[in-house]
């Protein structure tokens, strides 16, 4: 478990939302794992995403893994659906993190969408057709 949030000083703090595709995404990967994830992220040479229940955090792993930006403090106790965005805390600890935070999330779903997708889903899908009444019928 990542816990040095509040050891490191916050450069900015935002009321921001996480949408609801990736927070449902996370929180299946996270029941399927019952651990947090850890993932390299592509192109973005020495940052990791963490993945844990109550936070989302990039950090630098040649930096003995310090924080760069970490989604946190989501709203979704008593949430009553599953499309609505979910208020969260962004904490910014790097001068330029919100440069990355779109990337960081379109990664973050191609990764889990590679590792979790069940590859029986396409059998299991299939359109039946419903009786067309004829007027014989």
């Amino acid at each position: 478990m990542y816990s040095r949030l509040n050891d490191i000083p916050v450069l900015e703090l935002r009321d921001s939302a996480i949408s609801a595709l990736h927070f449902n995404l996370v929180q299946r990967a996270l029941k399927r794992t019952n651990n947090a994830l850890r993932y390299p992220l592509p192109k973005l040479k020495h940052l990791d995403l963490i993945m844990e229940k109550g936070a989302w955090i990039i950090v630098d792993r040649v930096l003995n893994d310090i924080a760069v930006a970490a989604w946190t403090d989501f709203a979704a106790e008593h949430r009553q659906n599953l499309h609505q965005p979910i208020p969260c805390k962004l904490r910014l600890y790097h001068i330029n993190a919100d440069m990355i935070l779109d990337r960081t999330l379109d990664t973050m779903e191609l990764l889990l969408g590679e590792q979790f997708a069940d590859p029986d889903d396409d059998d299991a899908c299939r359109v039946l057709r419903f009786p067309v009444k004829t007027e014989s019928s």
